[in-house]
Formats: structure tokens, C-alpha cells, sequence
């Protein structure tokens, strides 16, 4: 199999405006990449059996390696980090996964890459999601902060949960409301994630 030469770091930059404009480049080439090896792996009895089917998968994996290597150049703001590496990770993931295809139709038949479509299809579902994240990243902000919660406080609300289920459970068992017994479990488990947090 060909070794994909890497590519140089064309973008490097700072400024926010510059990274999204460099990223959206990046989606648009992506985006029909993207596309079309979706379609292939949607129906792989029909696609991946194709005698050109290893050619095609080689330029779309070629694709995804000049998208992720152009992602890896960027310096993303300092909001955008963790998103940009699940991105630069997806593509990559992505890229291995359709040379993994590729490899094995080269090799054998699409009966036999059965077995790897469906991690395939979760790779190219992990770019797009990876994409939609960096597209609208949570602001830190928007994520509500529990330092000011007392530990005090919640650790007894948990042990007042789970004892209040506890007792719903058993008396419900007990007496054959079910509904009671559905009660308590929903209030041992909440008592349960809050002793959790």
C-alpha cells in the first residue's frame, strides 16, 4: 500500500476570526468527502462490492489525511481546544478506518469488510459530530457551577434519598403497590447520583 506523504502547515494563527474562516475551508472540502463515503458505507453490499470501490476509498482516505493535517496546523483559540483535537482525532480515526476498508477489499472481497463497516460508519459519525461541536462550542459559562453548592448539603439530600427510597421499595414490596416500588427505586437511584456528583 502507497504511503500518504504529509502535508506542510499552511495555516498557523491565533485570531479567532482566522481559525473559523480556515476551518469552514476545511469543512467545505470535507463536506463532500464526507458525503460520499457515507453513501459507500450505507450500502456496502452494493458499494464496496464494485471492482473500482479500493481506488475510490483510496482518494477519499487521502482526503480525510489532507483534512486532518491541515486541522493539526491550526492553533485554535483557547475556547475551541478540546473540540479542535476531537476533530483532528476523528479525522484521523476516520482516515484509518476507510484505509482499513480499503486494505481489506484489496485483499479479499465486501463480504469480507462486512465486519469493519459498522466501526467505519461510527469514524465518519465521529467527525461530524466532532465538526458540529467545534461549530458551537458550550461556553463555560453556560455550564452552571456546583462550587458553590454546600458538600454538606447534597451528601444529605443523597442519604435522605436513598434511605426515603429505600423505605418506598420495601413498603411497596411488601403491600404490592408497584407503583410504590417504582417510587422508591426512583428515589434510591437519584439519592445514588447525587451521593455520585
Amino acid at each position: 500500500m502507497a504511503r500518504i506523504k504529509p502535508l506542510k502547515q499552511i495555516v498557523g494563527t491565533g485570531a479567532r476570526e482566522s481559525y473559523e474562516a480556515a476551518i469552514a475551508g476545511v469543512w467545505t472540502d470535507l463536506r463532500t468527502t464526507l458525503h460520499r463515503l457515507e453513501v459507500l458505507a450505507a450500502d456496502p453490499d452494493e458499494t464496496l462490492g464494485r471492482d473500482d470501490a479500493p481506488d475510490r476509498l483510496g482518494g477519499l482516505q487521502y482526503s480525510l489525511h489532507r483534512s486532518a493535517e491541515l486541522v493539526t496546523g491550526l492553533e485554535p483559540p483557547l475556547d475551541a481546544e478540546t473540540a479542535h483535537e476531537e476533530l483532528a482525532a476523528a479525522l484521523t480515526d476516520a482516515r484509518d478506518a476507510t484505509a482499513e476498508i480499503a486494505y481489506v477489499l484489496e485483499v479479499d472481497d465486501a463480504e469480507a469488510a462486512k465486519p469493519y463497516v459498522y466501526e467505519w460508519r461510527g469514524a465518519l459519525f465521529r467527525v461530524r459530530l466532532a465538526q458540529l461541536r467545534l461549530a458551537s462550542p458550550v461556553p463555560d459559562s453556560a455550564v452552571p457551577s456546583r462550587a458553590h453548592e454546600s458538600p454538606v448539603r447534597r451528601v444529605l439530600l443523597a442519604r435522605a434519598l436513598v434511605a426515603a427510597g429505600a423505605f418506598a421499595l420495601a413498603a411497596g414490596a411488601i403491600a404490592g403497590m408497584w407503583i410504590l416500588v417504582a417510587v422508591g427505586l426512583t428515589a434510591f437511584a437519584l439519592g445514588a447520583l447525587a451521593g455520585n456528583r
